[in-house]
């Protein structure tokens, strides 16, 4: 009778564990999809971005009172996720659980530093938003056109609303440092200019399944309506920024001069890095990191044919030969293209050449194709050298590696076998396309963003080049350590110029000195570095990450490592911090003992 007793019970046991189990994956998941269709809700441009055009009509409005009402909603998703137990919870389901508080919790705490005040910058703003609102969407019927002009009409009221978060900005102290935003009215002067012809691009090949009567109507509406509203509403938000907000911006650039400047930085680098490593800490690991690559660049230098060229070379001390080096590959014309088109074929030549090394390095490649476009040139002075636009097979579009063909004697010829792998493939389109296609996962696992390991990847995609004997050029192979070189130096300028002191001009002093990026792209790039802090210093650290954990593979495993294998579980997650990065390697090296 007693050990039926106990029988019983465990059966009750198993019962009830079974049930707190399936309720919990329940909830979990209900929230997973509650959430997505909240996020489809408020940001009608994504939800297009990935086939969803129920909204289609609407843009995403942030006013004061919007923005507030998003915290209040996500910190109440949180308390829900936070009253699920996760010891309900499968293995699979605690990964979610932990990658999706994680996301949640970050918005929380963002919040709490009101940089939703500042949304203007030399990369971003409402602005360059609206100059591509006819790209990447669906023209198919005489509706797709409505929405469009309505889309039109709400992204004119939405610089007021821009405005006046802007001018609250202003009130709180909470601005860009001035020094970053002295291409911003010239890049609204270039969008009245003729940079909003693309805006009419959608009406010139209009379907035939639109009378021509109605199509005549649409194209007056966008002609007499709709671009005039925009102009007026830029020119405005130009008027505004030129002569209250940059005046009223401030001139320091450190993120401590900001309003809990140094908790908010420190809340960036963790948010950035997946780690707890202090600003000097990043800075530290830098300066090393320039140290080791300086060596590898000097031993390439002496294999290139410079050393014929210069004639003295021999003679010089290591500091005068990196510095002659320099001088010669910045200022010779073999290193430069003559025409943005030769530009352009040179980069789709080389990612053809990396597609067919692909099935070698990797075991489970993506469906959406790439392609390769020149940045718009409204923005292209002030924007980086290159960057991925992500596409989405649900919306038709493909993923586009956009490279700039400004000022072509800034474009070196040896940047450009690394930064096309960093940028397409085996880089970001490569590992976003991938992340798009996981199968079995909550829908965010398939659109979160962890920039540690998104930019550490793409940094070590850099390296494979050496694997497919794409750096045998001293010259690019010099471009790859260039490349390293620069990721490395952000580690200690970022922390330099936020944490630790730095000037502006100490910072371009120091990327002047270990690189061979031309001045404009420093500029440039150290713009973009106060603009956004902590986020350049997430490339380098993702990227030892990953060599790190190949090296340990190799090192237990030998001749049963298999290449393919190792970046499959790397990529296989999606999205991921670099401490769940590590635990999926180690399970899979497990799994071979």
């Amino acid at each position: 009778m007693e050990i039926k007793t106990t029988v019983a019970a465990a059966l009750v046991a198993v019962s009830a564990g079974t049930c707190a189990a399936a309720d919990a994956a329940k909830q979990l998941n209900q929230l997973f999809e509650e959430r997505y269709a909240w996020e489809m809700r408020e940001y009608p441009e994504i939800a297009m971005s990935r086939g969803d055009y129920t909204r289609a009509a609407h843009i995403t409005i942030n006013t004061i009172d919007t923005v507030e009402r998003r915290h209040v909603e996500t910190a109440a998703h949180l308390d829900r996720l936070a009253r699920i137990k996760k010891r309900d919870l499968s293995d699979g389901d605690r990964l979610n659980h932990t990658l999706f508080e994680r996301l949640l919790r970050e918005e929380v705490e963002a919040h709490r530093f009101r940089m939703f005040l500042a949304p203007v910058g030399p990369r971003s703003g409402p602005h360059q938003r609206i100059a591509q609102m006819g790209e990447r969407v669906r023209f198919v019927g005489a509706m797709d056109y409505e929405n469009y002009l309505r889309r039109l009409d709400l992204a004119a009221k939405s610089l007021g609303h821009a405005t006046a978060l802007l001018r609250m900005g202003l009130a709180e102290g909470r601005t860009p440092p001035r020094v970053t935003l002295s291409g911003l009215t010239g890049q609204i002067d270039a969008l009245l200019d003729g940079g909003l012809d693309a805006l009419a691009k959608p009406f010139t090949q209009m379907p035939d399944s639109i009378s021509q009567e109605r199509a005549d109507a649409l194209q007056r509406r966008f002609g007499r309506e709709a671009r005039p509203g925009i102009e007026r509403a830029l020119r405005e938000f130009g008027v505004f920024l030129r002569d209250e907000y940059i005046p009223g911006c401030r001139q320091g650039i450190a993120a401590k001069g900001l309003p809990d400047g140094e908790e908010y930085y420190a809340f960036r680098l963790r948010a950035h890095t997946t780690t707890r490593m202090t600003a000097r800490e990043v800075h530290e690991l830098g300066l090393s990191e320039v140290s080791r690559i300086r060596g590898e660049m000097l031993a390439v230098i002496r294999s290139s044919d410079f050393m014929e060229r210069c004639g003295v070379a021999d003679e010089l001390s290591e500091a005068q030969l990196f510095r002659a080096f320099i001088h010669y590959l910045r200022t010779d014309s073999r290193f430069y293209h003559d025409s943005a088109e030769d530009l352009l074929r040179e980069y789709r030549d080389i990612c053809k050449r990396v597609d067919g090394w692909l099935p070698k390095l990797f075991g489970i490649l993506p469906r959406l194709p790439y392609g390769v476009k020149e940045i718009p040139a409204f923005m292209a002075p002030n924007q980086t050298t290159a960057y991925y636009q992500q596409g989405d097979i649900r919306n038709s579009e493909a993923g586009f590696f956009y490279a700039n063909t400004y000022a072509l004697d800034q474009r070196p010829k040896y940047e450009m076998v690394s930064l096309a792998m960093h940028e397409a493939v085996p880089g970001h389109h490569l590992q976003v396309a991938l992340m798009h296609e996981i199968e079995g996962v909550p829908e965010f696992r398939r659109n979160s963003w962890v920039t540690a390991y998104g930019e550490g990847w793409a940094l070590y995609s850099e390296r494979l080049g050496i694997e497919m004997g794409l750096y045998d050029d001293p010259y690019d192979d010099f471009g790859r350590l260039l490349y390293e070189m620069w990721r490395a130096c952000r580690l200690v300028v970022d922390p330099g110029m936020h944490a630790l002191g730095w000037s502006r001009d100490r910072a371009i002093d120091f990327m002047l000195e270990h690189t061979a990026l031309s001045e404009l792209n420093i500029r440039n790039e150290i713009d973009r570095y106060i603009s956004w802090p902590g986020q350049a210093t997430a490339y380098k650290i993702g990227e030892l990450k990953i060599r790190a954990l190949r090296r340990e593979a190799e090192e237990r495993l030998r001749e049963r490592f298999d290449i393919r294998a190792f970046h499959d579980v790397v990529l296989g997650a999606g999205s991921i911090p670099l401490t769940v990065l590590d635990e999926r390697v180690r399970a899979w090296l497990a799994a071979f003992d």
